[in-house]
């Protein structure tokens, strides 16, 4: 089988990671496209995955995103046309789905997060298959056309999956000379280029202004942008680290003692990892966090004082692991 994967963000190089090396171990041929986008790239080459580069994010403003959508459409199907991909596998990437459907190819997009609209009327529609977590009620996904046969779920969270057979690398903290008395707290921003989350939310602001001056804290921030990355150094706080490169993210969350993350992949590896994880999302919560809310599992922070800093004892939290197999699977069915 000939398989062609999108990756478009930087969580695309970590949910197709364990599916790709099951697809070469069993003989599949992979050829992979990406968006210069965030960390996408960097992630690529920590992975070890190649990976050919066509279009860049399109910014802010809806006019950008447009003519970067019209232009990588026909980058993607220039390149696609003479390859006979037998299927086409993207997280949420409607550039992906778009193209396979005119060039008559089956395809299957995954996501976990039900409310990104113009990205999913476009996305699902054009895919053969749409897979989500059974977090998500499907009354909420019947608006993109996406219904049964055509969407299937899975139980669990998609980071379960990929991080089955994840062990942390304490070397990701070498770089960072951290005081092993201090309490460890890994943040992440909003995503502020998306259009779903377009009105600004002040509490991840006052969150790093609390912990980078406190000294018994190391916050280390992981920005999407490198505009967020000179946002937060210019702040000058003095216990905020901010790495310059793209680091083991993984890692660095599971030796966490606790995770504060603006919504996103961040807050669902730190709950699969077992590691306390608090939410500043601004935007509506989609049904995957709502489940993670209800089991205790992600808790919402409306004030930075009522985070709890404290050294994180391992033993006490456990760990989902499920087989990425299973999940490959649903994706392929989109083959006739």
């Amino acid at each position: 089988m000939k398989v062609w994967i999108d990756m478009t963000a930087s969580a695309h190089v970590l949910v197709f990671r364990p599916l790709v090396q099951i697809l070469r171990k069993r003989g599949d041929v992979v050829e992979i496209t990406a968006r210069d986008y965030a960390q996408t790239l960097q992630l690529l080459e920590l992975h070890g995955l190649r990976a050919t580069v066509l279009g860049r994010h399109g910014g802010r403003s809806r006019l950008g995103k447009a003519r970067q959508l019209v232009s990588r459409l026909g980058a993607l199907r220039h390149w696609a046309k003479d390859r006979a991909f037998d299927v086409a596998l993207a997280h949420g990437s409607h550039e992906l789905t778009l193209t396979a459907r005119r060039l008559g190819l089956p395809s299957a997009t995954t996501f976990d997060y039900e409310w990104a609209w113009l990205q999913h009327q476009l996305g699902c529609r054009a895919a053969t298959r749409v897979v989500v977590p059974d977090a998500i009620p499907p009354a909420r996904l019947a608006r993109y056309g996406a219904e049964p046969p055509k969407l299937v779920q899975y139980p669990g969270l998609k980071e379960e999956y990929y991080l089955s057979d994840f062990e942390p690398d304490r070397s990701v903290l070498e770089p960072f000379d951290l005081d092993p008395a201090r309490v460890l707290v890994v943040l992440r921003p909003p995503p502020d280029v998306s259009l779903y989350h377009r009105h600004s939310n002040p509490l991840f602001p006052l969150t790093l202004d609390l912990l980078g001056s406190r000294d018994d804290v190391h916050a280390v921030v992981l920005p999407r942008t490198d505009e967020q990355r000179d946002f937060v150094r210019s702040l000058a706080l003095p216990s905020l680290i901010v790495p310059e490169r793209a680091v083991d993210a993984q890692s660095l969350i599971a030796l966490a003692d606790l995770v504060v993350s603006a919504g996103g992949t961040m807050n669902r590896e730190a709950a699969a990892l077992g590691v306390p994880v608090y939410t500043t999302y601004g935007g509506r919560l989609g049904g995957v966090d709502e489940a993670l809310i209800r089991e205790g599992r992600l808790v919402p922070l409306s004030d930075p004082r009522a985070l709890k800093l404290e050294k994180r004892n391992a033993a006490s939290h456990t760990r989902i692991r499920r087989d990425p197999e299973q999940l490959l699977e649903l994706l392929l069915s989109a083959v006739p």
